[in-house]
């Protein structure tokens, strides 16, 4: 059966409509049928996921019935009138050796403030159960792999116990992580054991999460100064608000999803050889969500340093011209995929200003680059310079679908995406861009009407050629 694909299709509400056999038995074992809402927990957040991206994706699909674990590939097609659902190398074997004595997960050891926990073989969580009296556990935490939702730290030799336990099939302890609970972020150490089916075959670990003692610290809008640092090797003591803390989190993080990146594409095109389609798909899903997060980490960056006391950009001799004409190169190939033409203005459009030239070119990019993804396909994005008295001026306008006055007044604010719900941006770039046009003693404004595009402006002292 995993030579074949399992296909099943829902409407835009989560209604299965159609299914082949195998996915039927379990939405029927699930107690729905065809024409009820999907009754699978995890495929079902799958769907959802798809459906908010209107992308496609695929993922490992952990489910079982009452007879058996059932491992599988999904991949989710969404469209105007709902998904359509491809499900391949199904794969259905038997539930796993009970724990010693009779116990199970929910009564297995549990420290007096700690969590039970029981993963597959690809650490994705299967079971997990609390203590009375330890933090709440995560609500979405069914099908999540166990390094997503424990952050691991490594030990003192820079080594993960638990992925070399993964690798011998054999007992761990000492796992250091952190967690999310309920408006907490809480330290907390694992341990496991392997689990073996009947035939031998490893199916995963079963352990104990222990909270280490003093390890709770609040994380909610009344946090303490105190409470609102991370005790971590790379972060020392820092509060949030320190300097420090954002340059090390920037290198932190950057090193690490910059690997992600590099290794997601090299896998997604092939390069060291061809693998499955579906699984190419998926490590293109891995370097698409690692950009995503690589600029946020960037906007973060840019954050802390706009918004330090006394922060100013540099005077430099720049041509907005000039500029626009190289954000369009940056951006064209972008462009060109949703088939976007950019009329740039003309070599000889020169406009002098006053500005700081990287910063310049940052606003531009971003300015472009929001034109490009909410313009529709095969429109116009045209950019002019002008000059209006002792200000130099360069605007972006695009065919969208325009911004009303609502939004208008809170468009450059901070976090704002305008109620979208796709992996598009932070919502810090246009707040970002005015701050730096200010900076440079200018300012970013928005014309627009809904169904009318919008025109953004950035206007800079002009200089004379």
């Amino acid at each position: 059966m995993s030579e074949r694909l399992i296909r099943g299709r829902l409407d835009g509400s989560g209604i299965l409509v159609s299914a082949d056999a195998p996915l039927l038995r379990l939405q029927q074992r699930a107690g729905a049928g065809i024409g009820k809402p999907l009754a699978l927990p995890h495929l079902a957040r799958l769907v959802a996921l798809a459906q908010r991206l209107q992308r496609d994706i695929s993922r490992p699909l952990y489910t079982a019935d009452d007879h058996s674990d059932i491992h599988a590939l999904v991949r989710i097609l969404p469209d105007a009138e709902g998904a359509s659902l491809e499900i391949s190398d199904w794969r259905a074997g038997p539930m796993p050796l009970p724990l010693p004595h009779g116990t199970t997960v929910s009564d297995a050891v549990i420290a007096p403030q700690g969590w039970a926990w029981e993963c597959d073989q690809q650490l994705r969580m299967v079971a997990l159960h609390r203590a009375e009296s330890s933090p709440p556990v995560p609500v979405e935490w069914e099908g999540r792999s166990l390094s997503e939702l424990f952050e691991l730290q490594p030990d003192g030799e820079g080594r993960f116990p638990v992925l070399r336990a993964l690798a011998r099939q054999t007992h761990f302890e000492g796992q250091r992580v952190r967690a999310e609970g309920e408006g907490a972020r809480v330290a907390m150490t694992l341990s496991g054991d392997p689990l073996f089916d009947a035939t031998g075959r490893f199916t995963g670990f079963r352990g104990a999460a222990a909270i280490e003692q003093d390890a709770v610290a609040t994380a909610g809008p009344g946090a303490s100064a105190a409470t609102a640092s991370l005790a971590d090797p790379a972060f020392g003591s820092l509060p949030l608000s320190d300097p420090q803390f954002g340059r090390r989190i920037d290198g932190a993080l950057r090193g690490p999803l910059s690997r992600i990146i590099a290794t997601a594409e090299t896998i997604h095109g092939q390069f060291d050889g061809p693998i499955r389609a579906d699984y190419a798909r998926y490590a293109g899903d891995i370097a698409h969500a690692g950009r995503h997060l690589l600029g946020l980490v960037d906007d973060l960056a840019d954050l802390q340093n706009i918004e330090r006391p006394g922060f100013r950009a540099a005077e430099d001799e720049i041509d907005l011209g000039d500029l626009a004409r190289r954000t369009v190169g940056l951006l064209g190939m972008k462009a060109e995929e949703k088939g976007i033409r950019i009329d740039a203005p003309r070599v000889d459009d020169k406009m002098p200003a006053t500005g700081e030239f990287r910063r310049v070119l940052q606003v531009l990019l971003n300015l472009v680059g929001n034109a490009i993804r909410y313009s529709p396909e095969n429109s116009l994005i045209w950019i002019r310079v002008d000059r209006e008295g002792d200000r130099a001026m360069v605007t972006v306008a695009d065919q969208g679908q325009g911004i009303s006055s609502e939004q208008q007044a809170v468009v450059f604010e901070k976090f704002e995406r305008l109620g979208r719900t796709d992996s598009g941006g932070s919502g810090l770039g246009l707040y970002i861009a005015r701050r730096l046009a200010r900076a440079m003693d200018g300012e970013l404004t928005v014309e627009s009407a809904p169904g009318q595009g919008a025109r953004f402006t950035l206007s800079l002292p002009a200089r004379d050629a």
